[in-house]
């Protein structure tokens, strides 16, 4: 018997490989048909050596909140999401502008203030972030780039339009996990990969470090890659990035500010460390600056930083632009330094700081998804309607204790894809991660890190909440 999705349910969402009808959409015929060629013995036995290769390659994470063995492997589901052409570069459009306009934003905020000034953003949203970060004021970073790697978190709602769900801009991770998928499925697939169109995303670990490259204005420049070590969740992607840009990985012990400069400690002695992509906090960056209690800072780099003699990935300070009471403004953020209506929306915001919109959740909130305006990950977060009464009530006061930390969202119904669940298709929700470089250009890399709740139902899609992953094809 062969792997079929004739009895494949779209269950009323919005489904990205069938339409309500039943009918294959554009782009997923091809894969369909060879597939459904391989018996389900043969399907099955494939998916399993991908889960092998998965274990092979020690793809983890670290989930902080279980008292179990701490390291998990993403599960990642083999049959891929597919975006056509022209809806990618639709999505390829928004990203460049929306980067454009939020680095803009980012030399403003930390010089002129001007957007605060014309009217645009009340001083207090920015002031009362905490993100915003006062040494970071009158700083200019090399190049004028703040916000040199992105990875934008995309939805398709109900009618299968992109929209932005949350910009991560300090260090977004996932991209280890966008580069394994492919190599996973090339070899899990490989006669359906031979034949079909799909931009390649293997060039991500060379247009990384040629844009870290970019921003230094010396000829040969020393790159390194700054991890808070081997605890951090991410730390299998801080080593797989280095190891496939051919850099260092360093962590606090490496390196030291010596004679005005940061300098990484050799066998040969003190070398000049001239970029460094770091993938530790703003605050723990410098315990000088920033927070005294950082074990895993570099005492003095950011004065270093200030005098222009070391490049940082990201800037200090860019997590202002990825708060999400500041995503409820990015639309007039775009209009203010572009002159331009957003190519992507923004998912409709209410900003419980504001007394309107605070009324409106308070009444409203069981309907609402309601975010912590710093949190990340799934955390701090309250889903109205699979919420019980007792959740939206203590909701309700974290709400009226701290109005400025909140804000509150329609829940959507995220798209689905086709999933392998036990044996047979079943449609799971996803959401998008692209990853946007900014060098000489902004360069958005074709695909992306597509996340799957894969508990049927949830919205959730974040590995440490249960979600696993899937290789994302941009068709030609």
């Amino acid at each position: 018997m062969n792997f079929s999705f004739k009895d494949y349910q779209t269950e009323g969402f919005y489904d990205e490989m069938f339409s309500p009808e039943g009918q294959v959409r554009e782009g997923y015929g091809p894969f369909k048909e060879r597939v459904e060629q391989l018996s389900k013995e043969e399907f099955l036995r494939r998916h399993q050596s991908a889960e092998r290769a998965l274990m092979a390659m020690g793809i983890t994470f670290n989930v902080y909140s279980e008292n179990e063995g701490t390291e998990r492997i993403m599960p990642v589901d083999i049959i891929p999401r597919i975006v056509n052409g022209s809806d990618w570069n639709n999505v390829e459009k928004g990203l460049v502008q929306r980067i454009t306009a939020l680095n803009l934003f980012l030399s403003d905020i930390y010089s002129d203030q001007k957007i605060i000034k014309d009217g645009i953003i009340p001083k207090e949203v920015i002031y009362s972030s905490k993100n915003f970060l006062a040494p970071c004021m009158g700083i200019k970073p090399p190049k004028n780039i703040w916000i040199h790697i992105t990875g934008t978190d995309l939805i398709r709602g109900d009618n299968g339009e992109f929209m932005v769900l949350e910009d991560n801009l300090r260090c977004p991770s996932g991209v280890s996990y966008m580069l394994e998928n492919r190599e996973l499925f090339k070899q899990t697939f490989p006669e359906v990969v031979a034949k079909t169109q799909i931009r390649t995303i293997s060039d991500y670990p060379h247009k990384l470090l040629e844009m870290l490259r970019f921003i230094s204005d010396r000829p040969e420049p020393t790159v390194v890659v700054l991890t808070p070590g081997i605890y951090n969740s991410a730390y299998f992607e801080h080593s797989y990035l280095a190891q496939q840009m051919g850099v260092e990985l360093v962590d606090a012990r490496d390196l030291v500010v010596h004679e005005g400069y940061v300098k990484m400690r050799t066998t040969k002695g003190f070398k000049i460390v001239d970029v460094i992509y770091r993938r530790i906090d703003d605050t723990f960056l410098d315990p000088q600056t920033f927070n005294p209690d950082s074990m895993i800072g570099i005492p003095g780099i950011f004065e270093v930083y200030k005098k222009g003699r070391v490049a940082l990935a990201n800037a200090p300070g860019t997590g202002v632009a990825d708060d999400k009471v500041i995503y409820a403004y990015v639309p007039k953020i775009i209009k203010y330094y572009l002159g331009e209506e957003a190519i992507l929306p923004n998912v409709e915001t209410y900003i419980c700081g504001e007394e309107a919109d605070r009324k409106y959740v308070l009444e409203n909130i069981e309907k609402l998804v309601v975010k912590e305006a710093n949190e990340a990950g799934g955390y701090g977060m309250l889903i109205g309607p699979k919420s019980t009464k007792e959740e939206q009530e203590k909701f309700k006061k974290y709400i009226l204790e701290n109005p400025r930390n909140y804000i509150a969202q329609p829940t959507i119904s995220l798209s689905r894809v086709p999933c392998l669940i036990e044996d047979h298709p079943e449609g799971r929700h996803v959401d998008l991660r692209p990853y946007i470089l900014y060098g000489n250009e902004v360069k958005v890399i074709p695909g992306g890190l597509t996340r799957v709740a894969l508990r049927k139902g949830s919205l959730v899609v974040n590995s440490s909440q249960g979600g696993g992953s899937k290789d994302t094809w941009v068709l030609y």
